[in-house]
Formats: C-alpha cells, structure tokens, sequence
C-alpha cells in the first residue's frame, strides 16, 4: 500500500474535482492520514444504534484486541469518545479496589499526568518519580512494591512522548504481578507501531488513541485489557459516571452500543484505518517507522544537533532535539517556515532543558524526511544559524 497516495475528492459538495493536500507532521499526533482514512468519513448518516453500526463496532473491537496478538477469550477492548488522556484517567478511577492505593512510575510529563488525574479524584497513590532522561529504577520499584502491600494498580507510560525513552514495561508488568497487582500501561504513542504482544510484555490494561498509531482522525481512545478484571471492577467505587470502565463495557457486552453517543463519522476512519494497518502488516509497519526515524537522526547528525535521551533508550518513534547555543535560533521562526512549506515541528517537554521533537508516527516514510530536512536546512541558514550547530559543553 502506498501510505503517501493522493485521492481526487468531491469540494464542497460542488462536484470539483481535486486534491488533499498533504501536510508531513512531526508532531507526536495527531498524525499525517492517508486520504483514504480521511474519506472514511464521508459516509451515508446513519443512526449510532443501527444494528449495522453495532456490528462495525464489535468487529472494531475485536480487531483492536489482535493488534496486541490477545486472546479474545481473555481481553477484551472498550472505546470512548475522547483524547488518550480520557484513557488513563477511566483507567485510574475504575480499577482501584477499596483500600488500595496507586503506585506511577513516573519519568516524564505522560505520567506526572497520571499523577495529576489521582489527584484530582483524591485517590490514595504514591508518585514514584525518576528524571526525565532516566529509565526507572527496577530494584527501587520492587522495593517500593514490597514495602507498600496495599498498592493495588501500578500505571506507568510505554514510550514517554516528551523525550522519547522506552520505559521496560515487559520488567515492570513481572514486579508487578509478582506482588498481586493490577498493571496499566499508556500505550498511546507505541500502539499500532511498536510490536506489543499484551500478554507476554505482562500488561493487564494498555490503551491508544485513534490519531497516533492506528493513523486515524482524533476524538476516538480505547482501552485493551483483562476481560475478567473489568468484570470484578464492577464492585469497585464508582468515581466518575461517564468515565467508568465496567458501566462502557457492560453496555457494549449487552446491546453491542456506547453508552453514549459515538463520533460516528470519526470511527468509520479508524474502521479503514485497522484496515490498512492489517494490509501494511505489523513488522512492516513498525519498519517503516523505524526507516522514518533512522532519517530523522541522518538529518540531525549532518547538522550537528544533539539528542536528549541516549539511542539505546529510545522508543524509535520520538526524538528530543536540544536547542542550539546560538543567538539566532529562534524556534517559532523556524516551526512557521516549515510550517508554510508543508512540514510541522514540535516543542519540546522538559522544564530543565529547551528542546523540539521530531516523530516517526504517522503515513510518512524516510523520502518525507529527506524533503523536510532540505527546507529545515532553509530556514537554518535564512535566519544565520551556524551549521554544524554550535553547543557550549
């Protein structure tokens, strides 16, 4: 399948006949869509509670499920209408039983957002915090685990879209379960890119949003996880009404509806989007986006730029960039030239550090980054960037 194929389109309902244009973002999502997902969205309307609808969905569900080679027997996925932080939040107020408490690990912005969402519900929750350019501590997390019997639910980020390090989830997951507890994963921006196979890496609960891996539109987020789990949370306190993890599945079980309205329009995309996921094959997928970031750090290299994180940490779908010791880089400059010409930069996450992150998400391949390397070097040189680029330590 060609991932960067044009599609003619009707314009404004004037019968017109012409083009998409494509824009290469770098961001960490949303991602850049085929055409072909973007016109899954122009569909006949249609009643959410169509028995037609309903079947699209299962099928959906079951497919999100296998993406993660899980058994259908044992885990079960459930959608929501809402960015990847609906995911973690449902997450942490569903599944924590009377009389435990959380435990995050926590070496980056994805998982202090954890932190955040526990506050916020007053759950009872110990932030395990590491630096940000750090893998966790395994022995620290075993002893923390040991220690703290009452911990119930233990959430940690797969790939930390700040920095881009790939957090040891398959070592966790086995400390985890190694002290009776429920682990959770934010697979958000690994899903559908990364290979996980759910059971074998020791996750309970993993979760994505539409717009990242699976190249869809956003507004839509899932939750892959033990079936039997969901079911026993049933009995658990119930924090939230709209974000309730058994309350959505026992309605999908029992009418094969959400609970509340479905962006329809949105799910018909990531419909075709599983679809052309399937038709790439993981292992192919996965080397393209490693192909795009190979790219992305040629493209670094022959400026001279540096990374954050070391190679051998990272995710291969993120980089953190510092920022060049230079009076006349000037990153809003550099982000609105390249902007202009099709390609979109990001900021960075790092409080201690200035940074800008390059990614390898989306329908993009290392052609893509050759040409946005070209107009990067542009925008360099028209604002008197010293190349090589020039650090002080």
């Amino acid at each position: 399948m060609d991932i960067c194929m044009q599609t003619e389109h009707i314009n404004g309902g004037k019968g017109q006949q012409g083009y998409i244009k494509r824009n290469v973002l770098l961001n960490p999502g949303p991602a850049t869509t085929t055409d072909t997902v973007k016109m899954a969205q122009v569909v006949p309307d249609i009643c959410p509670r169509e028995k037609e609808f309903a079947s699209m969905m299962k099928q959906m569900r079951e497919d999100l499920v296998r993406i993660v080679h899980g058994d259908l027997e044992k885990y079960t996925s459930v959608l929501f209408c809402g960015s990847g932080t609906i995911n973690i939040d449902i997450c942490l107020n569903s599944l924590l039983p009377e009389g435990k408490k959380i435990l995050v690990i926590n070496n980056g912005a994805y998982s202090a957002r954890a932190v955040e969402i526990c506050e916020y519900y007053q759950l009872p929750f110990m932030n395990l915090q590491f630096p940000m350019d750090e893998l966790p501590d395994l022995d620290l997390v075993e002893r923390v685990l040991k220690e703290n019997p009452d911990i119930g639910l233990v959430h940690t980020t797969h790939n930390e879209t700040g920095t881009g390090i790939l957090n040891p989830i398959r070592e966790i997951g086995a400390l985890v379960h190694k002290y009776d507890a429920v682990f959770t994963v934010d697979t958000t921006s690994t899903y559908a890119m990364r290979p996980i196979h759910i059971e074998e890496d020791n996750i309970d609960f993993c979760m994505a949003s539409a717009q990242k891996g699976l190249m869809a539109m956003t507004g839509l987020s899932f939750i892959v996880g033990n079936r039997e789990m969901i079911e026993k949370s049933a009995g658990y306190p119930k924090r939230s009404y709209y974000c309730n993890l058994y309350l959505q599945y026992h309605f999908f079980e029992t009418t094969g509806e959400m609970h509340f309205t479905p962006p329809v329009q949105t799910i018909y995309a990531a419909r075709q989007a599983i679809d052309e996921y399937f038709e790439e094959g993981e292992e192919a997928k996965w080397q393209r986006h490693l192909s795009v970031f190979h790219a992305i750090h040629e493209g670094l290299e022959k400026l001279g730029f540096h990374d954050i994180i070391k190679r051998e940490w990272q995710a291969g779908l993120v980089v953190a960039v510092r920022y060049p010791d230079d009076a006349n880089w000037d990153f809003e400059k550099v982000h609105d030239y390249c902007y202009e010409r099709g390609f979109t930069i990001y900021p960075g996450k790092i409080a201690s550090q200035s940074t800008f992150r390059l990614c390898a998400l989306g329908a993009i391949t290392a052609k893509d980054i050759e040409d946005f390397f070209r107009v990067f070097e542009e925008a360099l040189r028209n604002l008197n960037v010293e190349i090589p680029i020039c650090y002080e330590d």
